[in-house]
């Protein structure tokens, strides 16, 4: 392979790459989201500055996503806290758990996801949407929701789906130090609505090492929605370099 060809590749094997080349749309994508209010102080350990934090809010998330160009068909979880950046809002991505491994290196690679290997679901059970999330044999996550019990309007599904969204881009180089260290900042476009949905709804979270979610403790249920939805991944921008 010439120098030219190399150059113009995404990703590795040559040949056989891990994934194909984005954008990905999803289709039918599912969500179940409950927003929580956790310990301010745990917050400000891991999120990142310039990120500020306006309300101790975290959303924890497990989707279902059948339909996915590339990528196939996954599930994936994962914790977002609300921040604010410059006087914008949005919501920094903390840590995503995720079944599909084209899903977590093109997530790594090409954007900055924080995707780690997890078992999450999403499911029916009688008259309660479940969400749960495993990190190998062990069960770290439950998050249960009255099933469609409450409409949701478009626009309020809209504005929770296309959030921003800020992570952080963390790459070393050959000798161990960071090569990149990156704040970027995404959005998801293209949004179409199938149905949104409201309910009761509570959150149990498990003390594990690796899967540390345990960490943002739930002390108050605020809010819970359900998704079903098309949309787009936006591409990511720089908005904060730590090494400049």
């Amino acid at each position: 392979m010439d120098i030219a060809t190399v150059r113009n590749q995404l990703t590795t094997p040559l040949g056989a790459p891990a994934f194909p080349r984005p954008p990905f749309r999803f289709h039918n994508r599912e969500y179940l989201n409950i927003t929580y209010r956790t310990d301010p102080d745990a917050l400000r350990r891991l999120v990142p500055e310039p990120l500020t934090i306006p309300e101790p809010l975290v959303r924890f998330e497990v989707m279902k996503m059948p339909d996915t160009t590339g990528l196939g068909s996954y599930h994936e979880s994962g914790q977002a806290v609300a921040v604010e950046y410059e006087g914008e809002h949005g919501e920094y991505i903390h840590a995503m758990y995720v079944d599909n491994h084209p899903a977590i290196a093109s997530g790594r690679e090409i954007s900055a996801f924080p995707k780690k290997l997890g078992e999450p679901k999403l499911f029916v059970d009688s008259d309660t949407l479940v969400g749960t999330l495993d990190y190998g044999t062990l069960r770290v996550a439950t998050a249960t929701m009255g099933y469609k019990h409450e409409s949701m309007t478009t626009e309020a599904a809209l504005a929770e789906i296309g959030v921003p969204t800020f992570m952080l881009k963390l790459v070393p180089g050959y000798d161990r130090t960071l090569r990149i260290a990156e704040l970027v900042r995404a959005q998801i476009t293209d949004v179409t609505v199938h149905g949104a949905w409201s309910g009761p709804a509570r959150l149990q979270l498990f003390e594990h090492a690796l899967a540390p979610l345990a960490d943002f403790p739930v002390l108050e249920v605020v809010a819970a929605s359900h998704f079903v939805a098309d949309l787009t991944l936006g591409r990511p921008a720089v908005v904060f370099d730590y090494l400049a």
